[in-house]
Parts: structure tokens; C-alpha cells; sequence
């Protein structure tokens, strides 16, 4: 199985890439926001490959960062999409980012704006994927991984740390603030978390988002 195609950038489309890797050309499908972010044909390229093998057919499906593969998985996991609508999915925004903070927040009406997601494989997507979409946002933000979707999230994440609280749950706190709660929400919820000595943020935010307002 391919895993990843680092190589000369020997053609790039609307959907699709071929990368020649020793003098083999490999093509891949790309969504639109890896193909933006693309260098020049000829310039050397790397991408992190999923392998789509069927019996009569190998697809190849390329992504430029860590952030999209991870939300191309999730997205296949749900029974209605394959490796192709995910990616149509993918194109749908601007970024990974901002696909994700659609699932995490139930946004079907957003969802089937894209192009080939009907209302109810929106309505699957959330339901299979907004928890799980929930904690890749907040991971992303506790590690400086994928761009905050809207631009005023950097000052309410500044809000929310405290000197007397342990940096985790100050890390806790700036996650559900990113994902859209208020700060007074957010508070609440940090007020009764129980911090035991060798808690993960992943841990804690999943105690946080139960008690969090739907």
C-alpha cells in the first residue's frame, strides 16, 4: 500500500495530480484546498497518499497536510461516503478546519450546500461525526495544527486562561471556546471538571463536552 509520493510535480488538474517518482508516474485525486496549496509543475512535491484498492481498480487519493487525511478518514468511516465523495466534501471549504467545525457543530444546512451531500447523508455525517469532529478541532488547536475557521477565535481563546489553573485545563477551556461556546459556558463547565494527576487533554475535554449546553 502507498502511504506517501515525494517526487517532481509532473502534472496538476482540477482534481487530480501525477506525481513522477523515479521516473513512474503516479496520479492522485486532490481536493481543491491541496491543490492551492500546490507548488509550480516541476517543483518537488510530497504528499501523504490513501490507497483505494478495489478489485479491478487502484485509486490513489493525496493530501497536502496531516490536518485533511485525518478528516478524510472520519469522513469514509461513515457508511454513505467513499474515498470520492470525501473529497468532494474536502473541496466544499476552504479548509480541513473549517469542514470539521461544520460537523462539530451540527451545521447540516452548511453541509448540503456542498455539491453531491443531500440532507441525509448531512444529517449522518453529524450524527456519526460530531463528537469525533469535536476533539480533531480541539486537538488541532491545542498543538497550532490547522488555521482557527473564524479570525476572532484567537482573542477569545486569550480570554480564557487563569494563573491558579492548571495549564490543561486552561488548554481545555480554549478548545470549547474555539469550538463555538461562550466564555461564561466554558467557565462553568472548567468549574466542575475534575482534574486527576495524569489526566489528558483529550480525557478532560471529553468530561467537558458532556457537561457542555447542546
Amino acid at each position: 500500500m502507498i502511504g506517501r509520493l515525494r517526487g517532481t510535480l509532473a502534472e496538476q488538474g482540477g482534481d487530480h495530480v501525477i506525481v513522477d517518482c523515479g521516473g513512474v508516474g503516479y496520479e492522485a485525486m486532490i481536493s481543491a484546498h491541496t491543490l492551492a496549496s500546490l507548488p509550480a509543475t516541476g517543483a518537488e512535491v510530497t504528499l501523504r497518499i490513501y490507497t483505494h484498492a478495489q478489485e479491478n481498480k487502484i485509486a490513489l487519493f493525496g493530501f497536502g497536510s496531516a490536518e485533511e487525511q485525518a478528516l478524510f478518514n472520519l469522513l469514509i468511516s461513515v457508511s454513505s461516503v467513499g474515498p470520492a465523495s470525501a473529497m468532494g466534501i474536502l473541496s466544499g471549504g476552504r479548509d480541513p478546519n473549517q469542514i470539521a467545525q461544520l460537523l462539530a457543530n451540527a451545521d447540516t444546512k452548511a453541509l448540503t450546500a456542498i455539491k453531491g451531500v443531500g440532507k441525509k447523508t448531512a444529517e449522518r455525517l453529524c450524527v456519526e461525526l460530531r463528537e469525533r469532529c469535536e476533539l480533531l478541532v480541539a486537538g488541532w488547536g491545542a498543538r497550532g495544527g490547522a488555521a482557527p475557521a473564524e479570525s476572532s477565535a484567537a482573542p477569545a481563546r486569550a480570554a480564557i486562561p487563569q494563573a491558579g489553573r492548571p495549564p490543561v485545563a486552561n488548554e481545555v477551556g480554549a478548545a470549547l471556546v474555539q469550538m463555538g461556546w461562550k466564555a461564561s459556558e466554558v467557565e462553568a463547565a472548567l468549574a466542575d471538571l475534575e482534574i486527576d494527576e495524569g489526566a489528558t487533554l483529550e480525557g478532560l475535554l471529553r468530561k467537558a463536552l458532556q457537561s457542555m449546553p447542546r
